[in-house]
């Protein structure tokens, strides 16, 4: 008699693996278990096992408190040789009932990276679509922050990374600056106006800032 496969539901599914945590978007996948002192590590993968229950409880296992995309979940059963027809059906159900959702890992995302990190729209559009995220999904995610509010984060940093650039020749101070927005995804633009005028309020010549000024 066949032996039918038990599906969590995503309100149930903190047992098996849980469901989208966004607060943890950020974080990385968990710790391989250590191998005890005086003891064997944890059992290896019964790869004789019905792929599709593999496929299930490899993907539960990578689920457990980290969200991840369809793709990222897909390369995981890739690299342990499950066969395409049992990833795809395990893939399919565990996006109907919930416990894969693109678009809610996609928004969690920018929400985490934008707040803690500081990285504007463009270095995040580039991190998700790296995840496999759809451009449409990223497009949408990312629409979410508007030009002010990138403004104000990007602000935010200057102030924050302006004291340890004391002491610095004006041009110096300004190229670490802007250099440092750049490498979070600030449009140039953006990035030398804003430094500019933190510059400006500080004392700094108007006259050499001029120079930075953005075309346009």
């Amino acid at each position: 008699m066949t032996r039918r496969t038990e599906w969590p539901t995503s309100g149930a599914a903190a047992e098996d693996g849980g469901g989208l945590d966004p607060s943890r978007a950020g974080e990385g996948p968990p710790r391989p278990q250590q191998k005890r002192r005086g003891g064997s590590s944890a059992p290896a993968e019964d790869t004789t096992a019905d792929p599709v229950e593999r496929a299930r409880a490899i993907c539960l296992r990578l689920l457990t408190g980290t969200p991840r995309t369809r793709q990222q979940l897909a390369e995981a059963l890739r690299k342990r040789e499950v066969p395409d027809e049992a990833a795809e059906e395990v893939l399919s159900r565990l996006e109907a009932v919930g416990l894969i959702d693109d678009s809610a890992f996609a928004q969690a995302w920018v929400d985490s990276r934008h707040h803690s990190r500081g990285l504007a729209g463009r270095a995040l559009a580039r991190e998700l679509r790296g995840k496999g995220v759809e451009s449409e999904v990223v497009e949408e995610a990312v629409g979410r922050l508007d030009a002010e509010q990138e403004e104000h984060r990007a602000r935010e940093l200057v102030e924050r990374r302006l004291p340890a650039t004391r002491g610095l020749a004006t041009d110096k101070r300004l190229r670490r600056l802007v250099g440092m927005l750049a490498r979070k995804g600030y449009p140039q633009g953006l990035a030398v106006r804003v430094v500019r005028e933190a510059l400006a309020a500080e004392g700094e010549a108007a006259d050499f800032l001029e120079e930075y000024l953005p075309e346009g």
